[in-house]
């Protein structure tokens, strides 16, 4: 039979075929011929939940039944490159079910699990549910022929001694009453007079010889009997116990397939919190933005008032020139120069400090430009920085997708 629970080599190690192949190659060297192969996809029941299945093959699979002649059994393997996921031996108590039109599933108690197996349509599963089927009364009819033939052997071996021994009873009665006395252990007046009355010791010894001898091969045989079944429960309970240990593998590495599962959750669940971090703060960003551009509107309106004062400078200038024209045309006009004097120094007085504030405006203008230049700045860097994110996001989910679909 094919090992089972530990890492067969490689098939090219082997210089065999790949896959199932090699698996096949290998279970008809020990004995064992494909009675039936097909393809299906291959689960196993979750053994924590005992509800939900676990892929076992990434994809479609051979699975074959084979017929062992040695021990008169059969079993379905399935094995997915080196690595074995299917080896359940059929016994006539095993019932196969279909659960939907192309899956079904089969309970395998010395393996403690439970196979099932998507077929590609609704013929190929009712063909290997017939194959099941037969394979099951074959299984019942090979263990009912060889418990008949243990029952007859031994009732055989039981009639025949009986007989013999009968037959040499009857022929020497006291000298075979003996025999049988002195097999059982016990010894008796009657043995002791028989042995007298018909003859000496010698003749007893001629007359029970051949029974001795046949009592000694049947206890050899049974002997031989015992010891085959003592081996074979051996060999199964080997079996068992390698059985057991890949189930305990397998429930291992669910387990370490269910933390990583929570480490790439846990993680998802940090970005998406920074995630959220990143938009309040593009929230935050774009507010400022807003702040920008009503900075820019009160530059612009200020600039709109500059222009304004500079125009009225320009005409008060004007004026301030007529007005010194008149006054050295018409000496009559000098008081009215005085006047115009004070007007001008009050004009020269506003107009300083009319530059004053053009000059405070400028500089509040030249500020609030470095100031938006400095929040352009920011805000690329920040959309660069947000932009990285978004793409190690990206990535991450997609990583967390193809995890989602190996699993």
């Amino acid at each position: 039979m094919c090992e089972v629970g530990t890492r067969p080599p490689l098939a090219a190690e082997r210089g065999e075929p790949p896959g199932g192949a090699a698996a096949a190659e290998r279970c008809r060297d020990m004995g064992e011929q494909p009675i039936f192969t097909t393809r299906a996809h291959v689960f196993q029941i979750d053994p924590s939940t005992k509800k939900n299945w676990v892929p076992a093959s990434k994809q479609a699979v051979t699975v074959s039944y084979f017929y062992d002649s040695t021990r008169n059994s059969y079993r379905i393997i399935s094995v997915d490159g080196a690595k074995v996921i299917i080896n359940s031996t059929i016994t006539p108590n095993m019932t196969f079910t279909k659960t939907s039109q192309k899956f079904g599933q089969w309970a395998d108690s010395r393996a403690n699990t439970v196979f099932g197996l998507g077929f590609p349509s609704e013929q190929q599963l009712t063909k290997f549910a017939e194959k099941f089927q037969e394979v099951k009364e074959a299984a019942k009819l090979a263990r009912d022929r060889s418990q008949e033939k243990i029952e007859t052997s031994s009732n055989h071996s039981q009639t025949s001694f009986a007989a013999k021994m009968k037959r040499e009873v009857q022929e020497t009665p006291s000298v075979g009453l003996c025999v049988v006395l002195q097999e059982s252990g016990r010894e008796t007046p009657s043995s002791t007079r028989a042995s007298s009355v018909n003859g000496t010791d010698d003749e007893k010894a001629s007359h029970g010889g051949p029974a001795e001898a046949h009592l000694k091969s049947e206890n050899d045989k049974l002997k031989f009997a015992l010891a085959q079944s003592s081996s074979n429960v051996k060999k199964w309970e080997t079996e068992l116990q390698s059985l057991r240990e890949s189930n305990a593998r397998l429930s291992t590495a669910l387990q370490e397939s269910a933390a990583s599962i929570e480490h790439w959750k846990k993680q998802f669940s940090a970005c998406k919190e920074e995630n959220d971090q990143l938009r309040g703060k593009i929230e935050e960003l774009e507010e400022q933005c807003n702040e920008v551009n009503k900075e820019k509107e009160r530059n612009a309106q200020l600039s709109r008032r500059l222009q304004e004062l500079e125009t009225e400078l320009q005409d008060k200038e004007l004026e301030l020139e007529e007005l010194r024209k008149q006054g050295e045309i018409i000496p009559e006009l000098m008081s009215e120069c005085e006047s115009v004097s004070e007007q001008l120094q009050a004009a020269e007085k506003k107009n300083k400090d009319l530059e004053e504030k053009v000059r405070t405006l400028r500089t509040e203008v030249e500020e609030n430009k470095h100031r938006q230049t400095n929040l352009k700045t920011e805000l690329k860097n920040f959309l660069d920085v947000l932009d990285g994110k978004i793409d190690e996001l990206h990535d991450f989910r997609q990583g967390l997708s193809k995890l989602g679909v190996d699993n």
